[in-house]
């Protein structure tokens, strides 16, 4: 196999210092950059974020152990955390057949890495708050139907596993394994953010209309917007309890869950032609004991981007179902 391109990719790496300014692994400060940028507009005269993004990183949700209350990387250890990933997706052992990681994790972009050691910014602690009482009372039901434990119908099975949903679309947008790109398009009255992974599709009105009655609910939730100034506002209530954060599993834990109570508020704030700033605020008083936020840099790449076609190629489903009533029938 040929894993040129992962190793280019490494190459080119660029760290992210903070949300505005961009440093190599030389360590040049390429931040004047910004301040001589004007963001384009909309014929409506709204800023322009359209065009072809990721929010591809190696950036956990929440800070490893062993970092303690680390915040921020060097440059250099930030380099350094990268290269130990890449090195970790080329040292597939050999009779892990399931997939070839490095071809079909790989992209035509670099992997770029924060200076922050986690996407979560508060709480300080870089990890996700305590759970209140009845969200650990949920927990251990929770993650059983998250690791599909039961094969009595498609529907018992897992809404990844379904072609239904892999949680990436969010809110919070929380990076997958693979595929994390996504577009936005806009009108006057719509931000439309599409993303690769699932098909997934978000439409975020900006006629002023209210959040519906809590009865009518979504997996990624209604989203409604406005504009700060150059920043995008986008406010997200009617969840429902099946709503999951399912990030990459390298870098987010799988047992993340809210309830219906859910409320995200993201902010979507062009720093460059080629960044958009994204943070966002997370809160649900009957999982959390408190609210959390994160951030991120979203990165302009060169599209289109695909159909997912999940439910075309989806044999595994299938095959799990007829296993199960084979192993019924013995």
């Amino acid at each position: 196999m040929d894993r040129r391109p992962v190793l280019a990719a490494l190459g080119a790496l660029l760290i992210v210092a903070s949300p505005l300014v961009w440093i190599g692994v030389s360590g040049q400060n390429g931040g004047s950059a910004h301040a001589a940028w004007t963001v384009p507009r909309t014929p409506d005269g709204q800023p322009d974020l359209q065009g072809y993004w990721t929010n591809d990183t190696y950036t956990p949700l929440e800070r490893p152990v062993e970092l303690g209350d680390k915040e921020f990387f060097t440059p250099d250890e930030a380099a350094a955390f990268v290269k130990s990933r890449v090195d970790r997706l080329l040292a597939q052992a050999k009779d892990d057949i399931h997939y070839d990681d490095a071809i079909w994790q790989t992209e035509r972009y670099a992997k770029h890495a924060t200076l922050r050691t986690s996407l979560i910014v508060h709480p300080r602690s870089g990890k996700l708050p305590p759970l209140t009482a009845a969200a650990e009372k949920r927990l251990p039901q929770q993650r059983a139907t998250q690791r599909a434990e039961s094969s009595d119908s498609a529907r018992s099975r897992s809404l990844a596993e379904r072609c239904i949903s892999w949680g990436n679309v969010g809110p919070p947008m929380i990076p997958p394994t693979y595929s994390a790109n996504l577009q936005i398009l806009q009108t006057r009255d719509q931000v439309i953010i599409r993303q690769e992974l699932m098909d997934g599709l978000r439409i975020v009105y900006l006629d002023g209309r209210r959040h519906p009655s809590p009865h009518l609910q979504w997996l990624a939730g209604h989203s409604t917007g406005r504009w700060d100034g150059q920043t995008l506002v986008v406010d997200t209530t009617n969840f429902t309890d099946a709503t999951n954060f399912r990030g990459s599993p390298q870098n987010t834990r799988q047992d993340i869950f809210a309830t219906a109570r859910l409320h995200v508020v993201e902010r979507f704030t062009a720093v460059d032609r080629d960044t958009l700033h994204y943070e966002f605020r997370v809160e649900d008083p009957e999982t959390w004991t408190m609210p959390w936020s994160g951030e991120m840099a979203i990165r302009r790449i060169e599209g289109p981007i695909y159909e997912y076609a999940c439910h075309e190629g989806n044999y595994g489903l299938v095959n799990i179902l007829r296993g199960a009533r084979v192993a019924e029938s013995r």
